[in-house]
């Protein structure tokens, strides 16, 4: 029997609260575990904008290695940061549950100028989908890149001339760091299973799969599955422009999803409901009915810039 259970954990404040609550729950299970520190390459490098690093699962790979190699049991991962295609010999051991899914808007300038029709605000994020969907809206504005962790984006939005930046409700709230300056952005379709933590193990290592399912929340593994089977039929990852939220209503789940050209100018939307029992393949259908409503075309164009 394993006397400590070694948890990989980045090493940024989110990250450590993240790898603190399966900490926490393990020891209410009367397990010990303890935390393994690992850097990652998307700490390491915070000045080239995600969608050109070239790889999926930047945030994970260093603790995938640690955890194939037995330096660590399981890894918590933001789940939004994890490739819809586990390592070989990696598997999804438990889903914590949901917390916030908004996206936020943290502000400097006044809420009534940055919106008026004639201003030209500047807007910050690393983020592609949260670009998209911005400039959807608002065409004119202009979007510069935001990398870091939540410190030091919150540090850089204050000391750069920029009127906003974008961050994830759940990030900020969840290490107490929310400004009151800051609204949430309900009609900004958030990333697939943004707001969840996945905890993830080895395949072969039974015993410590077993342990981690009392930390499973069934609803939010749900809900993020659909999600990530979304992004994963249309084959998208940080380059593509792809949102994505399930939620459960009593006894079915309501899904949500778009796909949107890089500038925003495009955007193609799906819509569907099903009860709960019949729910297991919503994400990939919903993927497929917005594929051939438009979704095509523009998905192919936004993988062609990415080649350029």
């Amino acid at each position: 029997m394993l006397n400590l259970i070694r948890i990989g954990t980045r090493e940024s404040q989110l990250a450590v609260w993240q790898a603190n609550q399966v900490r926490e729950q393990l020891l209410q299970k009367g397990l010990k575990a303890e935390l393994v520190f690992i850097k990652s390459e998307g700490d390491t490098d915070t000045k080239t904008p995600l969608y050109e690093m070239g790889v999926q699962g930047i945030f994970t790979r260093s603790l995938d290695i640690a955890l194939l190699n037995k330096q660590i049991d399981i890894a918590v991962h933001s789940m939004k940061d994890v490739p819809t295609q586990l390592p070989q010999g990696i598997i999804q051991a438990a889903v914590l549950k949901r917390g916030p899914v908004n996206d936020l808007l943290v502000f400097k300038t006044p809420l009534k100028q940055l919106y008026k029709d004639d201003y030209i605000a500047h807007i910050a994020t690393s983020s592609i989908r949260r670009k998209a969907q911005w400039l959807h809206w608002f065409p004119a504005h202009q979007i510069h890149n935001l990398r870091g962790n939540i410190n030091t984006r919150l540090k850089k939005l204050n000391n750069e001339t920029w009127d906003a930046a974008i961050f994830a409700q759940a990030g900020l709230e969840r290490i107490d760091l929310r400004p009151e300056n800051s609204i949430e952005l309900p009609w900004m379709l958030p990333a697939p299973a943004q707001g969840a933590i996945m905890i993830v193990c080895r395949e072969d290592d039974k015993y410590i799969f077993e342990h981690c399912q009392p930390c499973n929340d069934p609803d939010t593994a749900l809900c993020t599955k659909i999600e990530r089977d979304f992004l994963r039929t249309l084959l998208g990852g940080c380059s593509t422009p792809i949102s994505a939220l399930a939620i459960i209503v009593n006894d079915s789940v309501i899904f949500t999803g778009n796909i949107l050209s890089v500038d925003g100018s495009e955007k193609v939307e799906t819509e569907k409901g099903s009860l709960i029992v019949n729910a297991i393949n919503l994400g990939t259908d919903a993927a497929l009915e917005l594929y051939s409503n438009g979704g095509a075309h523009i998905a192919e164009n936004v993988r062609h810039a990415a080649r350029l």
